[in-house]
């Protein structure tokens, strides 16, 4: 036992001399490099005096960094993330000018600028000497998280053992489908997540099970035993979104148990002349309130939960980067979870600031390439998407991992977490490209550290893995045609086409995310009108959302009929249906009720659609997912679903996405559900599970396996919005399992 505690006690110290030489080092390297940094006297002083300097300034500096560094973090705690990442150099400038300071003789000097340069290249360089230092020793991240957890056991006065009910972790890969993630896991890209599913690593000729190998993924549960295979402890279930395959209608449905009324990303309402879009944070706000008010239950977070970069809270009151509050910015709603943990070392912000600069350059060197090469589908990749894109691979992630590691050694009952990076990488990228099997590489990589984490929790957890949709490949819309569908619907009007054609917007979550971060790091709340308000009249609203697009009439005050359609404009819906980009159409009519317009003229209605005809190669349920989406009250005029084609799972988008969701049509709508094996089956066998309100109410049923009811306990009052009874809950999870 003291062997090996000498050892480590060793191994520990050796660390720390070769972090203050490599240390020393930069320093003395710096100080020949930069005009305005020095470590020696005015009578200019031997190698060994500087020398001496350089090591006496690095082990300052060293020491301010470990033990003042966390106490001026925490006194920043209130400040948005994006502010205090900025704050980390400024501040750790300061800290090298007071490290110089304290080197005798005032051999040390910098300017303030200067010092800000060289504490940055210091803080990087030593967290990457103790990162290469730990690559051979396995418990070196442990015992960090270790620390970390007694610290916070000694704080809360616990015991430090595993006791109580475990705890759930949910983990969004946000637009990660079924195939995509059963191809990353035969492929070797995932092989966290394949450890879990029981399958062995690919053989070196590339293969990954063989017919007389059946170590290989089975397309809907753990992989088969085999000799040598790993034991699954996880079992991998398909699920099917609504007509709306994208993240506001998931996952609202996910986290509060309806989303009803969620007709795709961006629709016109017309009884409030306003445009709803799930990823801006008023309109999540508003999405959140109706879905609370429809099922009188504040969601599957409420009790001791946690919500990490998602578009809603789930009724948690631990936030960070969630969109339906950040309207409201203020202290109650500014999370404090997971950025003492991240900003205590002043490495961590230099790091990611350094992999968000790499990966900007990754993408303006992919996009590049891409040009080159003529890839087709492509879309423009310029502007400020790399920044967008590498706030989602790196920024994102870095906060939300580190917030749900912090989470879990508090010991927290659920938590929720969407990690955007893949549904990002893929729309412009594509769902099956180089590019965005990295990202599912590096998620993979997010997971294990998770897992890894859930160790020094003072509670067990069960990581449950999911995703809120997946993605179609496929040209544009415009890019297919040469003109966009408000352009074809303009024509279809008799309105007249602008030559150049106005760029749809994207709809990727990332954007406004981005964006909100950036508004919350300048204190500057959601401008009005930030949910666009068209101008009326009679020209048509058109939306789009990834492949589905709805269109509107603004001065018709109720949803127009197919008569009325057809009396203002007679050879609209005739044009809509019979384009080749185009599969389907729904709109109201007087004599049906309403009905599903297809190619060569084409109508069924309502009542007599089954998933043939119109809707044939849509997948299964199509029909009731449209039946469904008619009943919603803010259902538009007309609404457009995509071609789509079986054999090559292309579809169209109406945006500039090469992968793209939000409608009906291949891998979009079929996204998946990884849980272990220690939690009941989510459907029976041979059942399907369709629906994210379905989805909501397996996940309510894991936590109530795990914690028992999910009420709040004692005398204390309780919200309307948690007041649905814990019969009624267990009612709906009886008829799940039926």
């Amino acid at each position: 036992m003291f062997k090996g505690r000498w050892r480590t006690t060793g191994g520990a110290l050796l660390r720390v001399v070769v972090v203050w030489a490599v240390s020393t080092l930069t320093m003395l390297a710096l100080a020949g490099l930069l005009p305005d940094f020095k470590l020696q006297s005015d009578n200019r002083d031997s190698i060994t005096r500087i020398a001496i300097t350089a090591a006496w300034g690095a082990g300052a500096f060293g020491l301010l960094s470990a033990l003042v560094w966390p106490l001026l973090v925490r006194a920043l705690l209130l400040v948005p993330a994006l502010v205090l990442g900025l704050l980390v150099f400024f501040l750790n400038g300061s800290l090298l000018l007071i490290a110089l300071w304290l080197i005798p003789n005032g051999r040390g000097a910098a300017n303030p600028e200067t010092a800000v340069v060289v504490a940055a290249v210091m803080s990087a360089v030593a967290s990457a000497t103790s990162t290469a230092l730990a690559v051979g020793d396995d418990d070196a991240y442990r015992r960090r998280l270790s620390r970390l957890a007694d610290r916070r056991r000694r704080r809360s006065g616990e015991d430090g053992g595993h006791g109580g009910p475990p705890g759930t972790v949910f983990l969004q890969l946000d637009g990660v489908g079924h195939q995509v993630l059963l191809d990353a896991v035969a492929a070797g890209v995932m092989p966290y997540v394949a450890g879990w599913l029981g399958v062995r690593p690919p053989d070196p000729d590339g293969g990954c099970g063989t017919a007389d190998d059946p170590a290989r993924v089975s397309p809907g549960g753990p992989a088969d035993s085999a000799p040598g295979a790993p034991r699954p402890t996880h079992r991998l279930t398909p699920w099917r979104t609504d007509w709306s395959s994208q993240t506001g209608a998931s996952q609202l449905g996910i986290l509060h148990g309806s989303n009803h009324d969620v007709p795709a990303f961006r629709w016109y309402e017309k009884d409030t002349g306003r445009i709803m879009v799930s990823n801006r944070p008023a309109s999540a706000a508003e999405l959140q309130r109706r879905a609370i008010a429809r099922t009188s239950d504040g969601g599957l977070l409420t009790l001791d939960g946690a919500s990490r970069g998602n578009l809603f809270s789930g009724g948690a009151d631990q936030l960070a980067l969630v969109l339906s509050i950040a309207a409201r910015r203020g202290r109650a709603n500014r999370s404090r979870a997971g950025y003492f943990a991240y900003f205590s070392d002043p490495a961590n912000a230099v790091r990611t600031v350094v992999s968000f600069v790499a990966d900007v350059g990754r993408e303006i060197a992919e996009s590049t390439r891409a040009r080159i090469r003529d890839d087709r589908p492509r879309v423009g990749r310029g502007g400020l998407y790399p920044f967008i894109r590498a706030f989602a691979t790196v920024v994102e992630r870095d906060v939300v991992v580190t917030a749900v590691i912090g989470d879990m050694l508090a010991g927290r009952t659920a938590v929720y977490a969407d990690l955007v990076a893949y549904d990002e990488v893929a729309h412009h990228s594509g769902p099956h490209s180089r590019d965005a099997e990295r990202v599912l590489a590096r998620l993979d990589r997010a997971v294990g550290l998770i897992a890894r984490a859930a160790e020094h929790a003072p509670r067990t957890y069960r990581i449950v893995l999911l995703s809120d949709h997946g993605q179609s490949p496929g040209e544009t819309f415009e890019g297919a045609y040469g003109l966009s569908l408000k352009d074809l619907v303009r024509a279809g009007c008799g309105l007249p086409v602008p030559r150049r054609a106005e760029r749809t917007k994207s709809g990727a979550e990332a954007r406004d995310a981005a964006r909100h971060a950036v508004l919350g790091a300048l204190h500057r709340p959601e401008p009005e009108g930030a949910d666009e308000k068209p101008a009326l009249g009679s020209d048509p609203v058109v939306l789009a959302s990834g492949n589905l697009a709805l269109i509107s009439f603004p001065d018709v005050p109720e949803r127009m009929s197919r008569e009325q359609i057809d009396r203002r404009h007679p050879a609209l819906l005739r044009t809509l249906a019979g384009h080749p980009g185009i599969g389907f159409l729904l709109v109201r009519s007087e004599e049906h009720g309403s009905v599903v317009l297809g190619p060569g003229g084409a109508e069924v209605p309502l009542d007599a659609l089954d998933d043939s005809g119109p809707l044939a190669g849509m997948g299964p349920g199509a029909a009731d997912a449209v039946r469904r989406t008619d009943s919603f009250p803010h259902v538009a005029d007309i609404m457009v679903n995509s071609m789509y084609d079986p054999a090559t799972g292309r579809v169209h988008a109406f945006e500039e996405q090469i992968g793209s969701h939000g409608g009906l049509g291949g891998e979009q709508a079929r996204p998946f559900l990884l849980s272990p094996l220690a939690l009941s089956a989510p459907v029976p066998d041979n059942g399907e599970l369709v629906g994210a309100e379905r989805v909501h109410h397996v996940l309510r049923r894991w936590l109530r396996e795990g914690s028992g009811p999910q009420v709040p306990l004692g005398t204390v009052s309780v919200p309307v919005a948690n007041t649905r009874s814990d019969e009624a809950r267990t009612a709906e999870e009886e008829k799940d399992r039926a």
